[in-house]
């Protein structure tokens, strides 16, 4: 009796959070659907966040506007995350040492530190510009192409560290 009430609680809290962070992404983007599933990034044995991909009528692409959704499952430092992000986009064979300090400085500014249940929303705009809010708050932004192909590439591109994620959030099966 006990695991159908906690099974129904939590379906019912996911369904909630989902249903929360669409009235969120509807701001950004019209017919707003998630494009794959959501999905968890583990790092060692530690949950460190959900990841969502939301697009108009859930069609992905990258030369049109899309939200993704991370709602962290710890605490975590923004510079960290800011550092981290560079190391990532590194790992994708982005090497340009100037533009890598400048983009780590404008994330350093832009991101919070975070605990269980902040949900931070990046943005690609119609611009091809980034926008990152948490919750319905704009955080910060990058106005550089450049930036929002190499930062989403992170979970979107080819080259992720994360390709079982990708293939999640981006409905690819088990590709």
């Amino acid at each position: 009796m006990f695991t159908r009430i906690f099974a129904a609680t939590a379906l019912l809290f996911t369904s909630f959070s989902s249903l929360a962070s669409i009235d969120v992404v509807q701001r950004f983007i019209e017919q707003p659907k998630a494009v794959g599933e959501t999905a968890r990034m583990t790092y060692l044995f530690w949950d460190v966040y959900d990841a969502t991909l939301y697009a108009p009528q859930g069609t992905y692409s990258e030369q049109q506007p899309f939200v993704l959704a991370l709602r962290y499952l710890r605490d975590l430092d923004g510079k960290a995350i800011a550092e981290r992000s560079i190391e990532e986009m590194q790992k994708q064979g982005f090497n340009d040492p100037e533009l890598e300090k400048k983009w780590l400085q404008q994330m350093i500014a832009i991101f919070p530190d975070v605990s269980e249940d902040t949900t931070l929303y990046g943005v690609r705009n119609a611009a091809g510009y980034t926008e990152f809010y948490q919750g319905s708050n704009k955080i910060g932004e990058v106005q550089d192409p450049q930036f929002t192909r190499w930062f989403f590439n992170i979970w979107l591109g080819s080259k992720t560290s994360e390709p079982k994620l990708r293939a999640e959030i981006l409905g690819l099966g088990s590709k």
